[in-house]
């Protein structure tokens, strides 16, 4: 009886369907990303970017693996694979990003960033030929909202840029895998923890002498809690429910929101290209999650008949 298995609602070979929900989830998880990327940078100057970054994966790996203590004992080699390879990709994408803001100015870096996604959302979709109209929406209003033309950009950090949106969108398609591959945030556990490793030898130099000071650790454990835990967990309940198609465009509302805070709280007033841009964005997004549910797939393990439960009672 023991390799018998019924297919139950809500394990991970099981695929949920609903839009709302998991678009708020999303606009919540975008909204913990910008908080948390705000509140970092006050760490720059004694741990330097690629230090901050270190330690807020440093405590977002030990932060899972104690609550979700994942366990690798009769995990599949393809399973292992699909987890290590999310954290490869969420380590790239960190020190990426970092060095291209570093070099070129980050409305340019945001939107080579977002490419990544909106790549992963044109490739994904397999309805309507009419559904195209909301990634290019999407790329028309991040454009209109980060202005890349504007400024000198370095060719180096141009590459970067692309590096981190292609890593982006591999992201979103291996955080996929690994939540219908793993129980609650068991894969999400052993990725960051790869990330961690992976980022060490980058974030490790500059941020090792200032790892024991009190306001450090408790700064970087408040910024790792916004960015990346939270982030993560939403966007692995959000990629468990909807497509790759729609999540990536999804995330072209992170500007969005970023335009929103600058202009709450920032006091720094858009015009009205940049509102065009933000209306852009909105619409779109709308019109992803509509399209955007995942279709509820058969359990990938085999199925137990009544009669094949009796006769192996």
């Amino acid at each position: 009886m023991d390799q018998l298995t019924t297919g139950t609602t809500g394990k991970a070979g099981k695929i949920r369907t609903g839009t709302a929900g998991p678009a708020a989830l999303a606009v919540l998880s975008m909204a913990s990303v910008q908080l948390g990327a705000g509140v970092s940078t006050w760490m720059f100057d004694e741990t330097g970017p690629m230090g901050t970054a270190f330690l807020r994966l440093l405590w977002a790996s030990l932060v899972l693996l104690l609550w979700a203590r994942p366990t690798l004992r009769g995990r599949s080699r393809e399973d292992l694979s699909v987890a290590c390879v999310l954290g490869l990709l969420s380590a790239a994408l960190t020190v990426s990003y970092f060095l291209a803001i570093d070099r070129i100015p980050l409305g340019v870096a945001s939107a080579l960033e977002f490419m990544g996604p909106l790549a992963v959302a044109v490739a994904g979709l397999r309805g309507r030929r009419s559904d195209l109209v909301w990634p290019v929406l999407a790329a028309a209003g991040v454009l209109a909202l980060t202005r890349p033309w504007e400024g000198d950009a370095e060719l180096v950090g141009l590459l970067f840029g692309c590096l981190a949106g292609a890593c982006l969108g591999g992201y979103v398609v291996f955080t996929q895998k690994v939540g219908d591959r793993f129980e609650g945030v068991e894969g999400l556990a052993v990725s960051l923890t790869v990330a961690t490793l992976c980022a060490a030898p980058f974030g490790l130099p500059q941020a090792a002498g200032h790892m024991l000071e009190p306001h450090i650790l408790l700064g970087s454990f408040g910024a790792a809690l916004l960015l990346p835990i939270l982030p993560y967990i939403l966007e692995l309940a959000v990629l468990r429910r909807l497509s790759t198609a729609a999540f990536g465009t999804l995330m072209s509302f992170e500007p969005g929101i970023a335009t929103l805070i600058g202009v709450l709280l920032l006091g720094q007033p858009g015009d009205l290209l940049q509102y065009a841009g933000l209306a852009c964005v909105i619409v779109a997004s709308l019109g992803a999650v509509n399209r955007g549910a995942r279709k509820a797939e058969p359990d990938a393990r085999p199925k137990v008949t009544a009669e094949e439960l009796k006769a192996a009672a």
